[in-house]
């Protein structure tokens, strides 16, 4: 029975369609025309949610998707006339997916490239799938490029595009191991890190050896101040004071540079 209702159900809908769509043709009556609309437009719902929800898992929420679908339903629904051809389904269902690609086009895209561009890709997912039927293996850029009738920089610029529409998360694992953000470079100023460093160099030249010693036991050997106190013969807080006065000339020497 539930196989009887499935082959059933969709062709009494069109019919019922077909029917309330009659009606609207020769009514005059603008309110009872838009009852009507309305009403073709609530028992097509399931056809123009199922077209949307063919993309999808593509990039866009379904929810915007459905909106989309759902508003060019009802673009169909007030443009359609009886007298058009086929049938209310063969005449909404291109409009409708004309929509959600049209939508994909234009809203889809984080960083969206020129629309020549956008086409070839389009293209070059078609002649890769073709391709590799043919060939039995991924097919090379010249060979997209020679049945494309394109060259072989369109064709790359038509494979780079599509991480416009959808970028990578920096969250998503590499096979060598963290994660596409560990990849990204420093964007730290390198050339001012260089320069400091190189202006750092110079102030500790420009110590005594007795500081230059006190500054790797503190800083690169990482001692405490009593340890470096018992290396070095003073106590404590003669360390403390020593420390303080080296960092003091280093940072008058850095501010010098800088000046």
């Amino acid at each position: 029975m539930s196989k009887t209702t499935r082959t059933t159900l969709p062709s009494e809908r069109d019919q019922v369609v077909e029917g309330l769509l009659d009606r609207v043709a020769v009514t005059t009556d603008p309110d009872e025309q838009r009852r009507l609309r309305a009403q073709v437009v609530e028992e097509m719902l399931p056809l123009a949610d199922g077209l949307a929800h063919r993309y999808s898992g593509r990039g866009i929420e379904r929810d915007d998707l459905e909106q989309v679908a759902r508003t060019a339903l009802v673009a169909a629904v007030d443009r359609y006339h009886p007298d058009s051809g086929a049938g209310f389904v063969a005449f909404a269902v291109p409009t409708i997916t004309g929509e959600l690609k049209r939508h994909f086009r234009d809203c889809g895209w984080v960083v969206r490239p020129p629309r020549r561009v956008q086409e070839l890709r389009a293209e070059v997912v078609v002649a890769e799938e073709s391709l590799r039927h043919r060939l039995g293996r991924e097919a090379t850029v010249a060979e997209i490029a020679e049945l494309l009738q394109c060259e072989c920089a369109d064709v790359e610029s038509a494979r780079l595009c599509g991480s416009g529409f959808r970028p990578t998360s920096l969250d998503a694992p590499v096979l060598a191991g963290g994660t596409e953000g560990d990849r990204l470079a420093d964007l730290g100023d390198f050339y001012h890190r260089f320069e400091l460093y190189a202006d750092l160099r110079l102030a500790l030249e420009s110590l005594g050896e007795r500081d230059r010693r006190v500054v790797r036991l503190r800083f690169v050997e990482e001692l405490t101040q009593s340890q470096i106190g018992s290396m070095l013969g003073v106590s404590q807080m003669q360390v403390s004071r020593i420390l303080s006065r080296i960092l003091r000339q280093l940072r008058g020497s850095l501010d010098v540079v800088a000046a």
